[in-house]
């Protein structure tokens, strides 16, 4: 039985999952309507582009969402109330690893070539945003660099290891040890 959606938004999320859960080129349309319980032609209404128009609106939804909930509040908030949302949004949006980050997945596969600059944006803007906060806290610039990298990659590298050894342990962890680093920095 198909699901009935009515707004596009809904459609993003449910498609978002099945890019999560297999990647952009495992996702058939064949898969996508099977696990979402989207008809085809509910699928072709909403991205009449088909799987390529998913996942640029996928990617671009996931984008917005990170600019208000979390480079926003780093580039234009109080830095050290900024830098302890970014651990929490992060905790709370990779629901504590158990999520996959799909542009990080895309950007390990074939999809990379296709999602290039959407995939370089997001990731060198968390690193700017972080940087940016951490200079405007008092570290030095090229620490601040150096630091705001370390925690991207960081995050990154435990939500593939957490998924690798199906160990969620592993996320919170690293956050945790990343998050003492910084604050560590800051006083």
């Amino acid at each position: 039985m198909t699901r009935t959606i009515f707004e596009k938004s809904d459609a993003i999320t449910l498609v978002a999952e099945v890019f999560r859960e297999l990647g952009y080129e495992g996702a058939s349309m064949s898969n996508i309507t099977a696990r979402t319980k989207l008809s085809k032609g509910s699928l072709y209404h909403f991205f009449p582009g088909g799987k390529e128009e998913m996942a640029a609106e996928i990617m671009a939804n996931i984008d917005a969402w990170f600019v208000d909930e979390m480079f926003k509040p780093l580039e234009e908030g109080e830095p050290r109330a900024a830098i302890a949302r970014m651990w929490e949004t992060t905790d709370t949006y990779f629901r504590s690893g158990r999520r996959v980050c799909l542009i990080g997945a895309f950007a390990l596969d074939e999809t990379r070539d296709r999602f290039a600059s959407a995939i370089e944006d997001y990731f060198k803007r968390w690193i700017e945003a972080l940087a940016g906060a951490l200079t405007r806290a008092g570290v030095e610039a090229s620490e601040a660099n150096e630091l705001a990298e370390e925690a991207v990659v960081g995050i990154q590298g435990a939500l593939t290891l957490a998924r690798a050894l199906q160990d969620d342990g592993i996320f919170g962890r690293t956050l945790l040890r990343l998050r003492e680093r910084l604050e560590f920095r800051l006083k």
